[in-house]
This record gives C-alpha cells, structure tokens and sequence, in this order.
C-alpha cells in the first residue's frame, strides 16, 4: 500500500485504526494527538495525593472479540472482574437499577403513582415525536415525574423535546408492566438487566492503562501535543498549532466533527449543518477521603435537585490500587460527574463545594467525613456527550459523504457524533472497522448501526 494515511486523536477510535493497521503490517501512517497523553475520555490521571481518577466513569464490557483479545494484549491478566451494583438514591431511600423495575423500593405513594401511570400508558411509541414523548408512552406518567424526566435532564443538559428517540436501543430498559407487578408482589430485586451486568476494571492505571498498553507497540508513530487547526482538503493537507504540516491521502478524524468542519474550507451549507450537532460538557469532581467506605456499590444514579451530579462511582470498589498505596482500609474515593451546557449552567469555581454539598445532602457524606477529605481533583471535559438531537441525523447525512469524497473518514465518539455507537468498545472497532473499509472496501458494520 503506497497510501500515506493519517489519524487525528488517541481515544479509543484513533487508537483501534493505529491497532489495526499494526497488525496489517501496514508502515505508512502516522497519530497526532492534541493533548500529552493517549486515551482521550478514557485516559486516567494520578492527583497530587495518590489518588487516580477516570474521566468520568467508565466500565469495560465489550460486544467484540476483536476488542477483547486487543485489551488481553494490553492488560493480561491485571484486572479486576466485578458483578455491576448500581443503585438510584430518590426520595431519602435507594432503588436498585434499573429503576423501573425495582419500583417496590419506593414510598407507597410514590409506588401508587408508578403502576398507575404504567395502567394508564396512552400513545404508542412508535409515533413519539421525540425523547420526551417516547418517555411518557413507555413509562407512564409516575416513572417518568420520578426517575426519567429529572434525571435525564440532569445529564443530557438539553430540553429533551429536542432529542431522537431512535439512540435508546440497549441504553434503557422498557417495562414489563407484569414483570414489575411480580417484583412488587414477591418483594423480589431485579437487578440483571444491561449489556454490563459484568464488566472488567484494570488493576492498576485506571482506564487508561488499557489505551497505555494498547499504544505500547507503536508509541513512535504518535505525535503527541499536535493540535490540528486546519486541514486543506484540496492539497490534502494538515496544518497543527506548533507550525508542523503534514500531507496525507486518507484522513481518519476522530475530533469533534464540528471542530473538523470549522477547520475546513467548506461550502457555507456545511457549516450551517454543523450547528445542528449539539453536545454538553462535564465536570469531573473527585474526592479523596481519608477514611474507608463499607460500601458494596459501583456506581450511584441521582436524579434529584439536592445534588449537582448525575452519577457518582465508588471508584476505590473498582481497584485498590485508585487509592494511595492501594490502602482501601485508610481511604476511599467519590467520583461526581456534573453536566453543564447553555441549557444548564454551572459554577466551575463552585462545582467541588456543591458537589460535597450534595454528597451531604444525599447520604453519601457525613460532615465528619467532609472533614477528612485529602484531595479535590477537578476535570473539565468541554466535549462529554454528543446528544442524539431531533437535527443531528440531518446534519451527518450532509457533512459525512462531503467529507468521504474527499477522503476524510471521520468515526469515534466524537467524530461519528453517534451516543448510540459511541462506547469504549463501539469507538475503538469503529477505528478497525474504518482501516478496513479503507484497505478493503469494509461495511463498517458498527458505524452503520449494524455490528
């Protein structure tokens, strides 16, 4: 192959093609990556403390083998395997996951108002007009008020009328209104459902080390600190903050896609779908706290206004070594995700007092313990979730074929702009999947919605 082929960014996407064409034996291609390190929103970071954080939280499962010998070849057998326990703290009680299931866990009010709504669903969900429409008919009026409504606004930061309902597939679970009266009836936990009842967690390194050892093999063809600014479609070209320049004939992008299109020359039409792809940003509070948690949970759900976060993860369950010196007897750690947007502002020189705040609030923290927390680790994620908008497919079906005719394949996260396809593992196959198309006239089966 006589074809110069270059990627913009180490996630997980950027990461699988550079992977794949190593395992082809294919030489001529290089990585760029704006930042210092690999892993982009799987990458971990060490606090001054001891403490190692994630960018939010993250749990390997995977529907590939691909992806799973790739993550063999870089953790072996240094990790962890844990059975999910995943809770929704509402109304000063918990609920196990998925909420609506587990509905029995609610004050009998609240409980009467669930099981109504669900005898009382009207509309059909195939005629939603959007997210929020889809909600009411597939969960009733009582879920929804309870669960659904608040804590969907909490994450997506967006006005849900706005969103599709065509991202939800294995996101949410539906209701087996028979299912839920026998729960109730038999006082019996349901607790099973999810593409990640099981997952794997490294145990050392965070998420990140999994993209460590994955770039192992081939850390001299990344460039890191190389922030693309514009890319010439004409002469094919790739100009980056630090002066460099680079030619290519086949670009694999998996930064923003709005971010690629402004940095291109393009027809005015483009630029106008671009506007059309929406996403939030998140803030990332983690907690270090000289004291030892007995809590058997993995992560938390929290859809209420008492708190600032949508999720929170006891992050020293998932590996002792995310504590200094691994001692889980001395400390423990709280990781807070926070979503902002215009929709939904927040106070960044607030959030980490807010969200103690809202750990008080809901049960997490005792003031005591406020009072032995040893390290306050903030993340700013500018670009968190690329939202499934009522506009966004639109948008893509312009600004992607565009692009592919001038052999510019943008995939990943951010670079497909898909929340559906957009996981750990989604990403990364999307960078194998797209180094096939390239080489061999591949489908793609995970960016078409097939694989």
């Amino acid at each position: 192959m006589n074809t110069k082929i270059l990627i913009l960014g180490a996630g997980p996407c950027g990461l699988g093609a550079a992977y794949h064409l190593e395992k082809l034996g294919q030489t001529d291609w290089q990585l760029f990556e704006k930042e210092s390190y690999v892993g982009g929103l799987s990458a971990s970071f060490v606090d001054p403390a001891g403490f190692t954080w994630d960018v939010g939280g993250h749990v390997l499962f995977s529907h590939y083998d691909y992806f799973d010998r790739a993550v063999a070849d870089a953790l072996g057998e240094a990790y962890h395997e844990h059975l999910r326990e995943s809770w929704v703290r509402i109304l000063e009680t918990w609920v196990p996951y998925p909420f609506q299931n587990n509905v029995r866990y609610l004050p009998d009010h609240a409980l009467k108002e669930c099981v109504e709504g669900l005898k009382n669903l009207a509309g059909a969900p195939d005629r939603a007009l959007h997210f929020r429409d889809w909600m009411d008919a597939v969960f009733g009026a009582g879920i929804v008020k309870h669960f659904m409504e608040p804590y969907n606004r909490k994450v997506w930061g967006v006005p849900l009328s706005q969103m599709s309902k065509q991202w939800i597939a294995e996101r949410v679970s539906v209701v087996d209104l028979a299912r839920i009266e026998r729960n109730i009836a038999e006082k019996r936990d349901d607790l099973s459902w999810g593409p990640n009842n099981t997952f794997k967690f490294p145990k050392a390194g965070g998420t990140g080390a999994i993209y460590e050892g994955i770039s192992a093999k081939f850390r001299d063809r990344i460039h890191l600190q190389h922030a693309m600014v514009s890319v010439d479609t004409d002469l094919k070209q790739v100009s980056f903050a630090n002066g460099r320049v680079e030619n290519y004939d086949i670009l694999i992008n998996t930064s923003p896609l709005d971010l690629l299109v402004a940095a291109c020359a393009a027809p005015e039409q483009l630029h106008e779908a671009a506007r059309d792809l929406v996403h939030n940003s998140g803030l990332i509070v983690g907690l270090g706290i000289e004291a030892p948690r007995n809590d058997t949970k993995c992560w938390m759900y929290f859809p209420e206004s008492n708190s600032p976060f949508y999720r929170v993860t006891n992050f020293h369950n998932y590996a002792s070594a995310n504590v200094p010196g691994g001692a889980t007897e001395r400390f423990s750690a709280l990781m807070c995700e926070t979503t902002y947007s215009q929709h939904k502002p927040e106070d960044k020189a607030r959030i980490v007092e807010t969200t103690e705040l809202g750990l008080v609030n809901t049960g997490l923290l005792s003031i005591p313990e406020r009072g032995k927390v040893v390290s306050r680790y903030l993340i700013d994620i500018p670009y968190s979730y690329p939202v499934p908008t009522l506009g966004r497919d639109r948008a893509l079906a312009a600004i992607q074929p565009y692009l592919a005719e001038r052999g510019i394949y943008s995939r990943g996260r951010f670079g497909a702009w898909r929340y559906e396809v957009g996981n750990m593992d989604h990403s990364f196959m999307q960078g194998v999947e797209v180094v096939e198309r390239i080489l061999a006239g591949g489908v793609e089966p995970t960016w078409n919605g097939k694989g």
